[in-house]
């Protein structure tokens, strides 16, 4: 449900912000980069939180945070208002998606967490269909007025931090007296496969701009409000697609084979929408972004989840979705700084730069030796 809230306003963005706040296009990539940037640095703290207190308290907060943010994007009548909301709404992203990871693998082996994972993010980006859905119909419904349909996200985003409540946590057992005085056994070390696919990842995400931009792209290409909506969902339907089918191929092969086919297509989307202003192509390269995100966004945390110790994967996670989180950011600051570079302008730099690098690192993961993992741990 929060994720519907989210998907609601998601495809909005780019166009409150130049079109109803007068914005340049830079602002886009500015917010939508710092939000993220805000998104790192919570996620890498509640990650450790939740390792050593309970976590879905954090979840709770999480949700409450995303929804406040949703508030005071839609009462934004500034730039730097809709700024802080995403910020807000970020922060609350960030405190909630290690605790709910790590709750998501508490009883999940480890050679099936690419299916969990799979089927997390499937279920989550249902929401992401059906959010955009809303949101082109409230704006048929409402006269092609952004403004009150801003307002509309707020339900479900309200809606989803009762949900909260509905979870389920293992208790620990309460230290007996004899122990309560002994400090705490030191975190088991992370370790250096579980570095390394950091290290790449995180290498990636300094070119993995928000896709606010991409969705600034359609628009500045011709596609209208209704036709933006629709590409987004268009986008999320092949992402929950593909979410549960990866996590199944990741299982039985490696996630480092499947994320690394997803940086190809995610090479060939960029590149593509860099080069193309035909509204056909355009379509059906986003649909391949979304063919990237389901192919890589479950198996990455899979893999990653595979490489940490149990005790450990709420801090493991944190620092992992951090670190993307802290290259989202850089990556939307350049990218939307550069939007208008070159003879053609339009995000053609960014798109095409963005997308030779993610199609260099992906050849480098699929021929390149397996030192990522251990022996005996997926890689």
């Amino acid at each position: 449900m929060q994720d519907a809230a989210s998907e609601l306003l998601y495809p909005l963005m780019p166009i409150l912000l130049t079109t109803v706040l007068g914005a340049p296009a830079a602002v886009v990539g500015v917010v939508e980069g710092i939000a993220e940037g805000v998104a790192a640095i919570t996620k890498v703290l509640a990650g450790r939180f939740s390792d050593r207190f309970r976590k879905k308290p954090l979840v709770a907060l999480g949700y409450g945070l995303a929804a406040v943010g949703k508030v005071l994007v839609a009462a934004a009548g500034v730039w730097q208002v809709v700024l802080a909301g995403r910020a807000v709404d970020r922060l609350g992203k960030g405190i909630r998606g290690a605790p709910r990871d790590a709750l998501l693998v508490q009883d999940i082996p480890v050679p099936a967490r690419g299916r969990a994972f799979g089927f997390h993010r499937a279920a989550d980006t249902a929401g992401a269909v059906v959010g955009p859905l809303i949101a082109l119909a409230g704006y048929e419904l409402l006269h092609h007025h952004l403004r009150p349909l801003l307002w509309v996200a707020v339900v479900p985003a309200a809606l989803s931090v009762l949900l909260v409540f509905l979870l389920r946590e293992e208790r620990t057992a309460p230290a007996r007296s004899d122990q309560a005085a002994r400090p705490a056994p030191a975190a088991a070390p992370l370790g250096a496969a579980y570095w390394r696919v950091v290290a790449v990842l995180g290498l990636f995400s300094l070119v993995n701009f928000p896709d606010a931009l991409l969705l600034l792209r359609l628009h500045e290409i011709g596609f209208g409000v209704v036709a933006v909506i629709l590409a987004y969902v268009g986008y999320n339907l092949v992402y929950t697609a593909l979410s549960f089918p990866a996590g199944v191929v990741a299982d039985r092969l490696t996630p480092r084979s499947v994320v690394a086919i997803g940086l190809l297509v995610f090479a060939v989307a960029y590149v593509g929408l860099g080069l193309t202003e035909d509204h056909l192509a355009a379509w059906l390269l986003i649909g391949g972004y979304g063919a990237y995100t389901g192919l890589t966004d479950g198996v990455g945390k899979a893999w990653v989840s595979g490489l940490l110790p149990a005790g450990s994967q709420g801090t493991g996670q944190g620092i992992f979705q951090g670190v993307l989180g802290g290259g989202v950011l850089v990556a939307g600051l350049w990218a939307g700084l550069a939007w208008q570079v070159g003879g053609q302008g339009s995000g053609h730099v960014p798109l095409i730069v963005s997308g030779a690098v993610a199609g260099a690192i992906g050849l480098v993961l699929l021929v390149a030796p397996r030192r990522v993992a251990p022996v005996g741990v997926p890689a």
